[in-house]
Formats: C-alpha cells, sequence, structure tokens
C-alpha cells in the first residue's frame, strides 16, 4: 500500500506482536549477564569458559545474520520470524536444562541462531509497515522496549537466581516464546516477497567469511593475540575471513542473480556511518556490563537482585526517553540527536570508570548510570532510522541484514576484548601491590571472582581499579563514534514512496 493508505492500526498491533518478541531476546541477554557469576560457581567454569556462554550466542547470531536477513526477502520476513522464534525458545529448554559448561554453551550457540533469524525480520517488517513520517514513532517504541528489557532482565535475573536458581532465566523464556508465536501468527501480516532466485554462492562465502573473522576474533582471547599459533591460529582464521569477505564482494558485484548485499546500498553515506555507528554501539553495551556485574557482586558483596537494582537507572531513563524522542527525529537533522547520545553514553561509561573505587559510595554509581539512559535513548531510534529511511521494500531485508551485522560483529569483537581487558588490567594493578601477586598468578585471582568466595581484603582495591580501566574500553569507543555521525547527512528525507503490506 502506498504511504496515503496506511493503516495505523493494523500496523501497530503488528508491531506490538514483533516487540514482544525482541524484548525476549533482550531479556535473555541481559539475565545471563547477571546470572554469570551464579553459573560460573553451579557448573564450574572458569572466567574463559563462562565467556564463552555469551560469545557463542554472539558468534551463531552474527554469522547468519546477511543470509538471514535475504531469507526474509525471499521467503517472507513473518515466517523466517517465526521459524527462528521456535528455535529460539526449543534451545531456551535446552539451556536450562544444560547439566555442563559444554552444554550450555552448545544450547546458547543454537540460541543465537534462532536470534539470527529473527532480528532483521524484525526491522525489515517495521521499515516496510510504516512510512517515514510513522517510522520514527516505531522506533522510539523499539527502543522504549529495549529499555524495558534491561531493566526488567537484570532485576528478573537477579530475583531468579536468588531464589529459584540460575536455570529459570531460561526456563522464563518458554511461555513468552509460545505467546510470541501466537500473536505473530495472528497479527503479523504476510508481505510480498521480492527475490524470484537466490545467491547460494553468496551465502556460502558470506557465511564462511563470516565464521571466519568472528571466530578468529574470539579466539584472539584464548590465544592471547599471538599470531599463528598451532595448525589454525586466530590471525590465520581472520586473514582467512578477510579473503573471503573480499571473494563475497567481488561475487556480488558480478552476479546476476539478486545479491544478498546489493553492494550500492553503501553509496547512501547515511546508511554507511549509520551501520559503522551501530558497530561502536554495538561493543560499547556489550562490553558495559560484565565489569560491572564483577564489581557489583564480586568486590561490594551486593546480590545480583541488589547489583541489578544499582544498573537500573538507565534502563528506566531509557524507557522513558525512547518514545518522546521517536516522535521527534524524523523532523530532525539525526546528529541532533546522535552526537549528544553518543557523548552521553560513553560519558558515562567514562564516569563509572573513573568512580570505580573499594570504597565509592553505592549511591553515587546510580548518577552516570541515568545519564547512560539519556545517551541511549538518543543513539538506538537516530541511528537505525538513518540507517532505513532510504531502503526500498526490496532491499529492506538485505538492509536490515547488514545493520544487524555490523552491529553484531562489533559486540562480538567487545566480548573478547573484554575478557582480555579485564585480565591484564587486575593483573597490572594486583602487581603493583606492595608484595602481592604477580601476573603469572592472575587465573587463580579470576577464579575468585564468583558469589560466595571472599576476596581477601588487600585485592578489592586492586581489583576496582583493573575492572574500572577495562571500562574505559567501551567508553571511549562510544565517544569515538561522536566522530562518525557528526558526518551524517543533515537534511531529513522526504516519506518513503510506497510501503508494501
Amino acid at each position: 500500500m502506498t504511504s496515503t493508505e496506511f493503516d495505523s492500526k493494523a500496523a501497530w498491533r503488528a508491531l506490538w506482536a514483533l516487540v514482544i518478541g525482541f524484548f525476549m531476546i533482550l531479556l535473555d541477554t541481559t539475565i545471563v549477564s547477571m546470572a554469570m557469576p551464579a553459573i560460573m560457581g553451579a557448573l564450574e567454569a572458569d572466567l574463559t569458559s563462562i565467556i564463552w556462554v555469551n560469545s557463542a550466542y554472539l558468534l551463531t547470531f552474527a554469522v547468519p545474520l546477511l543470509v538471514t536477513g535475504r531469507l526474509g526477502d525471499r521467503f517472507g520476513p513473518r515466517n523466517i520470524y517465526l521459524i527462528g522464534l521456535a528455535v529460539f525458545t526449543v534451545s531456551s529448554l535446552w539451556c536450562g536444562l544444560s547439566p555442563s559448561i559444554g552444554s550450555l554453551i552448545a544450547a546458547r550457540a543454537l540460541q543465537g541462531l534462532g536470534a539470527a533469524m529473527m532480528s532483521p525480520q524484525s526491522m525489515t517488517l517495521i521499515t516496510r509497515l510504516f512510512p517515514y513520517a510513522h517510522r520514527g514513532a516505531a522506533m522510539g517504541v523499539w527502543g522504549a522496549v529495549a529499555g524495558i528489557a534491561s531493566l526488567i532482565g537484570p532485576i528478573a535475573g537477579g530475583v531468579l537466581v536468588d531464589t529459584l536458581g540460575w536455570e529459570w532465566i531460561f526456563f522464563i523464556n518458554l511461555p513468552i516464546g509460545v505467546l510470541t508465536f501466537l500473536l505473530v501468527m495472528r497479527r503479523v501480516p504476510k508481505l510480498p516477497v521480492h527475490s524470484p532466485t537466490f545467491d547460494w554462492v553468496g551465502v556460502v562465502l558470506s557465511a564462511g567469511a563470516m565464521f571466519a573473522l568472528v571466530f578468529g576474533i574470539q579466539e584472539g582471547d584464548s590465544t592471547g593475540w599471538q599470531p599463528f599459533i598451532g595448525p589454525i591460529g586466530s590471525v590465520h582464521l581472520i586473514v582467512a575471513g578477510v579473503l573471503l569477505m573480499a571473494l563475497f564482494i567481488w561475487w556480488q558485484a558480478r552476479t546476476r542473480l539478486a545479491p544478498l548485499v546489493p553492494l550500492g546500498l553503501f553509496k547512501d553515506r547515511n546508511f554507511s556511518l549509520a551501520n559503522l555507528g551501530i558497530s561502536f554501539m554495538g561493543l560499547s553495551i556489550t562490553t558495559l556490563s560484565l565489569p560491572m556485574i564483577f564489581y557489583l557482586q564480586s568486590v561490594r558483596g551486593l546480590t545480583p537482585t541488589q547489583a541489578a537494582l544499582l544498573l537500573s537507572p538507565m534502563a528506566i531513563v531509557a524507557a522513558i526517553c525512547a518514545p518522546l524522542v521517536g516522535k521527534s527525529v524524523t523532523r530532525h537533522d539525526p546528529r541532533v540527536f546522535a552526537v549528544p547520545g553518543f557523548l552521553l553514553f560513553g560519558g558515562g561509561i567514562v564516569a563509572y570508570a573513573l568512580l570505580m573505587h573499594a570504597q565509592t559510595p553505592l549511591w553515587i554509581l546510580l548518577l552516570p548510570s541515568a545519564v547512560q539512559g539519556v545517551g541511549s535513548a538518543l543513539i538506538w531510534p537516530s541511528l537505525s532510522l538513518t540507517a532505513t529511511r532510504d531502503l526500498g521494500p526490496a532491499n529492506a531485508g538485505a538492509g536490515s541484514g547488514v545493520y544487524n551485522t555490523t552491529r553484531q560483529i562489533g559486540a562480538v569483537l567487545g566480548s573478547a576484548l573484554i575478557a582480555v581487558m579485564m585480565q591484564s588490567r587486575i593483573a597490572a594493578q594486583v602487581a603493583t601491590l606492595e608484595g602481592g601477586p604477580g601476573v603469572e598468578q592472575l587465573p587463580d585471582i579470576s577464579g575468585e571472582l564468583t558469589p560466595g568466595v571472599e576476596l581477601p581484603q588487600f585485592l578489592h582495591e586492586a581489583i576496582s581499579l583493573g575492572l574500572g580501566e577495562a571500562l574505559l574500553l567501551p567508553g571511549l569507543v562510544a565517544l569515538a563514534a561522536v566522530v562518525v555521525v557528526c558526518f551524517f547527512r543533515g537534511s531529513p528525507a522526504k516519506d518513503a514512496p510506497t510501503v508494501e503490506r
């Protein structure tokens, strides 16, 4: 239908059905972060293994996104969303029943595949159901749901871990998944497909390139980023990934089939810059929580619930501000929102880093969290709207797949780097203690960062400082994104010519 025939009620009903699934994905991520120390203790896992609980999810989330975005164009975004939702829900049951850390990592990998099928379809459906004039409000609701999930997730995770056990952070997805499936079946319309053929060569090349790049980045952590360790080291994989990606780009330029990634998308400066900006945001928001959670639970002795409540101002403020931003973002230069958004978000993280001492009054930590909430509310709607505003229906799936892929690449890189930062900065701080242990003894110290294990008092300040220094990584990356979004094209776009149902 054309934008003048926009069916507001039908579109909003579909959006509310979709955001429940989006809520579940984000809820699962934040719940798992809050429960990581408890999982470490219950499954007798070390810090490297527990990082893989998130990394496996991010790996299988990131690798298929280019393909799953185009699958939505080929077979219908509603159909692919429902398949992904079923995979995500069933794998959540597996996660909760896992008897070992290896089983949990495998289940999380399957869960990431389900999320990869859902995520680009959600964005595609918003782009195709809402004309540009109404899309900002829809993206604002999307951002508000993200804020609510980031609030409820840690609190629910804390309560569930403190009462029923860590397994229930996954079991809670089962009723949500079933409800979402029924609502999407009823409320989300089937949209016409736009790709009569499918680029299977591109599928193989893109999947191989993404796997090699993402897995190589993650393996860089365990190998210390030393080149060519073993028969297939991290550098081998990254080089192979770069070469495969170059071959994939060459193929996309030459194929006569409908390409997975229409390269013409990147001629739009705003699309290219929004993708770079969301990769920075993905890295920052992924790496933010882990140092904070270990600081609050292991150093300051808070329960998971107490730690979640201390971090809640960001989610509360974001949930309140995001709909307000969404209503006005279509009428203004995107830089009006994106530039101060990254300044506030990155500045809040840096403030956290500087305040992390063993004796810092806990109430002070509420302030940076609130500042981050304002920044987050400004960032998400402005970036997503800027990336999608000029995509036609035929390229909505491909564009959404690219956008979600770049966000996940940033998240994967952050997941690998934050473990290195935490280990190295704690080691450096502990080594400065008079008569204290050196870097070689750090694995013993990191193993003590679990609930129920009391840290020696003389280590509290050193570990606090080390975790604070690790937080500078996401803080400085978010501030660097300010430079990127400064180059957005300023004039707001006109309404999209067509929005098909």
